[in-house]
């Protein structure tokens, strides 16, 4: 066996965005490479597999094709993707493994299937494999009417099964957020304003990304193949919210469009009566919103906050620092020095703490409107328990709901 590890491009993307178009397109303009294609699909006939067949792209001597029906790779069929990737690298017979994952996969646990070892396998795709880039596939058309439509994919009979309680729009971001590759496909179907204006929200939610524009899935085999895009670590923090919470002076930049980001930061906890009142009438400018929040009635533990369209999840994330007992509160603050410089005397590290990213955002009137959601002078002085809290026990689960 060469001791050269083979390349792997995993292609991901929403249901109908055109992923087998794009892998179609590859396949036909190869470059002379010798290239191994696994398919992921979740029906009963893999639909997928079969139009690559009639594609003319795959040659019986040259490549495999590795039909993977009733799963996903990102999960239940995990345990398939890795032997059967082991397998074709030990092989020794191609010089490429291009993957097109289901439409309702997230790229997240296939990266990180070639990033670790398997323990309960014993594989370790990392000694015999790079994975070189993750490509996302973005419908250009469709993308606004998805992101928008508050539909779970079980109402979309699209789950992996019964407890497959993810959003459409989740998914949607899920996939945009950790990537090399962002091919935003169909361009031809929409005007080239709304376009721009599509592109430069994805740019938002995903700068680290290279945004490459194609129409009916013509992309240029060098741009998704032997790239050297991806760095796990980079991917994971690439997300438009995360940089965003990352720059240590958050001056608001309106782009072009009215696309714009900004860092609403209180140290001052949220009345959740008035929180939730506030979510019910969630603002339509804004597109993405990511961060942590301090509830008064739950003041031991900080809430992770996610917003995505229609969606918004809020869920406890851990204890504050703040709440731990004194010993261990000492150590922790002794080991991160960044946690003592923003520590505060009176409260610790809670904090309200969230990114948002929008269209024709009117920053000043969402800052106003969060300020009223905080504890009066008054209230700061009574006692928090006893405030009204809508919000559904978050004690061990997250509360995932949508405000249509």
């Amino acid at each position: 066996m060469s001791q050269s590890k083979i390349p792997v491009t995993v292609l991901s993307g929403y249901l109908g965005v055109g992923k087998t178009t794009v892998l179609n397109h590859v396949l036909n303009n190869r470059l002379g490479l010798k290239i191994a294609v696994i398919v992921n699909d979740l029906s009963e006939v893999n639909i997928d597999a079969s139009l690559i067949k009639e594609g003319g792209g795959l040659s019986r001597t040259d490549e495999k094709l590795v039909e993977m029906s009733n799963g996903c790779i990102c999960c239940t069929l995990r345990e398939d993707l890795l032997r059967e990737v082991e397998q074709l690298a030990k092989e020794n017979r191609f010089d490429y493994i291009l993957i097109e994952s289901t439409g309702v996969g997230e790229p997240v646990p296939v990266a990180q299937t070639f990033t670790y070892i398997d323990e309960e396998q014993g594989i370790d795709l990392s000694r015999l494999c790079r994975l070189d880039c993750l490509v996302t596939v973005v419908d250009a058309y469709r993308f606004w009417h998805d992101f928008s439509s508050g539909e779970t994919l079980l109402e979309r009979n699209q789950a992996v099964g019964e407890e497959d309680t993810r959003e459409v729009v989740d998914l949607l971001i899920d996939q945009i957020e950790f990537c090399d590759v962002l091919l935003l496909n169909k361009c031809d179907l929409i005007a080239e304003e709304e376009l721009d204006e599509l592109e430069g929200v994805l740019r938002k939610l995903q700068p680290r990304a290279k945004l490459i524009r194609i129409v009916k899935g013509n992309v240029n085999p060098t741009d998704i193949l032997n790239t050297e895009l991806f760095d796990f670590e980079e991917a994971s923090l690439s997300a438009g919210w995360l940089k965003e919470l990352e720059k240590p002076v958050h001056t608001p930049e309106t782009e072009e469009y009215g696309i714009s980001s900004f860092v609403y930061e209180r140290v001052r906890p949220f009345h959740p009566e008035r929180l939730m009142a506030w979510m019910e009438d969630w603002p339509a400018e804004v597109v993405r919103a990511k961060g942590m929040m301090w509830l008064a009635t739950r003041n031991e533990m900080g809430q992770s906050f996610s917003q995505a369209g229609p969606s918004i999840q809020i869920g406890p994330s851990g204890y504050w620092i703040a709440a731990l007992p004194p010993e261990e509160r000492a150590t922790v603050l002794e080991e991160d020095s960044e946690l003592s410089e923003t520590w505060d005397p009176d409260y610790g590290d809670r904090i309200n703490k969230v990114v948002f990213i929008g269209i024709e955002m009117d920053r000043k009137q969402l800052i106003s409107s969060l300020d009223a959601c905080l504890l009066t002078d008054e209230e700061m002085k009574q006692d928090w328990s006893q405030f009204a809290d809508e919000f559904p026990n978050a004690a061990e689960t997250p509360i995932e709901t949508s405000f249509l």
